[in-house]
């Protein structure tokens, strides 16, 4: 799919003012100067919020993890995300597919992405492959899509499906390779990002996933540390060499790594927000369980409730001690 230079410059003037107004004020805020008078640069939208894997640390997989978390099976409108779409173009410059749910389960997420990539916007999906058919990926790449991660963690069945329970490492790189064949046969710019979890279960398989994620169909490599929920006394999935871990031994028990420049600070606070598949906005990707709604774009537009006291309350948390706001406590923004 092509985008006229219309397209492309229309708003980029706006979205470069935008960025750079909430890069500035990020800076700003290391020296006590707290200003919001911009908007997102770029949002987080959930196309599904449920999933077909059963990973043991998310709390879609497993959902013991967080209370209040168990929300109906629920697919974003179209409706609604038009309206996102509407709304957002002016400042955003990306828009990521993915929240907590598997987007590849919404049957119109090619539909969804190539509405955005006519609006100059760039587009990122993230995916457990799992449902990507030759035609899903054919669409995919039609529609314009900058950019997919694909999450396989590990190379062998038995290190895979230890996490990414429900899951098929087969089945998994045959939807790698069919991305790459698309993106071939298309002629796409897509770039095919292979995602891994640094975890126990496949520490001894990273060497050989830097040897052959080329040949297997990926264009780069990331190798991620996992987030775990109870991780105090230690826990089964870290690796054994810790610097590969968010969590490091301290006092007898382990605790998140957060550099120093970070404590007290946050970038993703100006520069983000998540529309969950109800319409909730979120400040970011964890608050998972949705404690911290900004408002909801149903009701009033994005501007609004970027603006509204109930964000202004929540950035005044973080400033004030975000040791003391849950949902920064296992974050290492």
């Amino acid at each position: 799919m092509v985008v006229t230079n219309a397209a492309l410059t229309r708003f980029l003037l706006h979205r470069l003012l935008n960025h750079w107004q909430a890069e500035w004020h990020y800076v700003l805020s290391h020296f006590g100067i707290r200003r919001f008078t911009h908007l997102p640069t770029f949002v987080s939208i959930e196309p599904a919020n449920f999933c077909n894997l059963h990973c043991p640390e998310c709390p879609v997989g497993n959902p013991t993890l967080l209370t209040g978390n168990r929300r109906q099976k629920q697919l974003m409108s179209m409706a609604l995300y038009q309206s996102v779409i509407e709304q957002i173009k002016p400042f955003v410059h990306t828009l990521q597919f993915y929240f907590q749910g598997e987007p590849t389960l919404h049957p119109s997420l090619p539909e969804m992405i190539s509405m955005a990539h006519q609006e100059g916007i760039y587009t990122i999906v993230s995916t457990n492959a799992q449902l990507l058919t030759r035609e899903l990926c054919e669409r995919l790449m039609l529609s314009g899509l900058s950019r997919i991660i694909v999450s396989i963690d590990g190379i062998s069945e038995e290190s895979y499906r230890s996490y990414r329970q429900g899951g098929s490492l087969q089945r998994a790189l045959a939807g790698l390779r069919s991305l790459h064949d698309a993106k071939q046969q298309q002629k796409a710019h897509t770039h095919i990002e292979w995602q891994c979890l640094r975890l126990k279960t496949n520490e001894h398989e990273w060497r050989q996933i830097q040897q052959q994620y080329r040949l297997l169909g990926a264009d780069s490599l990331i190798f991620k540390t996992a987030q775990l929920y109870d991780y105090e006394h230690g826990h089964l999935l870290m690796p054994s060499d810790l610097r590969y871990s968010r969590y490091q031994p301290t006092d007898g028990h382990f605790a998140l790594y957060r550099p120093w420049w970070k404590t007290g600070f946050c970038h993703r606070l100006f520069t983000g927000a998540v529309i969950d598949t109800d319409g909730n906005v979120l400040p970011c990707c964890f608050d998972k369980a949705g404690q911290y709604t900004f408002g909801n774009i149903q009701d009033k537009t994005i501007r609004q409730i970027w603006f509204s006291e109930q964000a202004n309350a929540f950035r005044r948390a973080v400033f004030t001690n975000r040791e003391s706001v849950p949902i920064c406590l296992n974050c290492t923004e």
